[in-house]
C-alpha cells in the first residue's frame, strides 16, 4: 500500500507526557466495550505549531537528533514521545515472549519485571539491534512500530504484558491479530494503534517519534514526516484506566477494592 504522508515544519512545537504506569489484570472483554470505529485515512498539513495542548516549543532541523530527555514531560497520557523500535510483518507471540517464560506470574512485581526483560527476545538474529540490551530489564524504545498481523500466534496475554513491563507505551502496526489487540486493551499495558500506511517501511529503529492520541497521529521527528493513525476509540479509556477490571471499578460496573 502506498504511503500517505506530508512533510511537517521542522520548527513545530509538540508535547511529551510522562509514561503511564503498567498495570496487569486478567484478560477479559465484557460486552460493554465496543470495538473502536476507525475513520478513513486523511492527510493534514501542519502549521508552524501544534495548537492543542502546547506546553513547550522545540526547534527541529531536518534529520535532527533528539533524545527523549530533551523534551519536558507532563502528567497527561494522551501523548507519548521517545525512540521507536521497528519490526516487520507477522511478529508472533513466540517472538514477543517465548513460551519458556510463561511460568512467570505478572501479578508478582519481581516476576513482572523479569517478564519484561524478555520482551521480543524471540526475534530472529537478523534483528541485530535488540529491544532490550543485555543485562538490562527495561527498553529504551517506548514505541514499537510493526507491519501487518502483529501479535499473531497464541492467545497468551503475556505478550502485551511483557511489552508493557519492558517500558513500551504503544505499538503502531498496519494490522493486528485480534487476540493481541483485545489482550492489550484488557490488560491496559500498551496502546495498540493502527495505521493504514506501512509506517514500518518509513521509519527505522532509533528514530525519535511522538504519538498524539487525541489527534490520532504519529510524528517522526528524525525524518520530519507525519502519519495519520486510526482512532483508538472506546478502547482508549479502558487502557487509560489500567485495564478492564480497573476500568470496571472506576466506572462503578463492579465494586472497588476498598468496598
Amino acid at each position: 500500500m502506498a504511503a500517505s504522508l506530508t512533510r511537517i515544519s521542522c520548527s513545530s512545537a509538540f508535547t511529551f507526557s510522562a509514561s503511564k504506569a503498567s498495570v496487569f489484570s486478567p484478560s477479559l472483554s465484557p460486552p460493554s466495550i465496543k470495538v473502536p470505529t476507525f475513520s478513513p485515512l486523511t492527510v493534514k498539513t501542519l502549521g508552524s505549531s501544534f495548537a492543542p495542548h502546547v506546553t513547550c516549543a522545540i526547534s527541529l532541523t531536518t534529520h535532527a537528533t533528539l533524545t527523549p530527555s530533551s523534551v519536558p514531560s507532563d502528567t497527561s497520557t494522551t501523548t507519548f514521545h521517545g525512540l521507536c523500535y521497528v519490526v516487520g510483518d507477522n511478529i508472533d507471540t513466540d517472538q514477543i515472549i517465548p513460551a519458556e517464560y510463561l511460568t512467570l506470574v505478572p501479578s508478582n512485581p519481581a516476576e513482572y519485571e523479569k517478564l519484561g526483560s524478555y520482551a521480543l527476545v524471540g526475534l530472529p538474529s537478523s534483528y541485530t539491534t535488540r529491544f532490550i540490551e543485555p543485562n538490562e530489564t527495561k527498553t529504551k524504545y517506548s514505541i514499537v512500530i510493526g507491519g501487518a498481523n502483529f501479535g499473531c500466534g497464541s492467545s497468551r496475554e503475556h505478550a502485551p504484558v511483557a511489552l508493557g513491563a519492558a517500558g513500551a507505551k504503544a505499538v503502531v502496526a498496519e494490522s493486528y491479530a485480534r487476540i493481541f489487540f483485545r489482550n492489550s486493551v484488557a490488560t491496559g499495558e500498551v496502546y495498540p494503534l493502527e495505521s493504514e500506511v506501512r509506517i514500518c517501511e518509513e521509519c527505522k529503529t532509533g528514530d525519535v517519534v511522538t504519538i498524539q492520541l487525541r489527534e490520532s497521529r504519529l510524528i517522526n521527528h528524525s525524518t520530519c514526516k507525519e502519519y495519520k493513525l486510526n482512532p483508538i476509540g472506546d478502547a482508549g479509556p479502558v487502557i487509560e484506566a489500567g485495564g478492564i477490571f480497573a476500568y470496571a471499578r472506576k466506572t462503578g460496573m463492579i465494586p472497588s477494592e476498598s468496598n
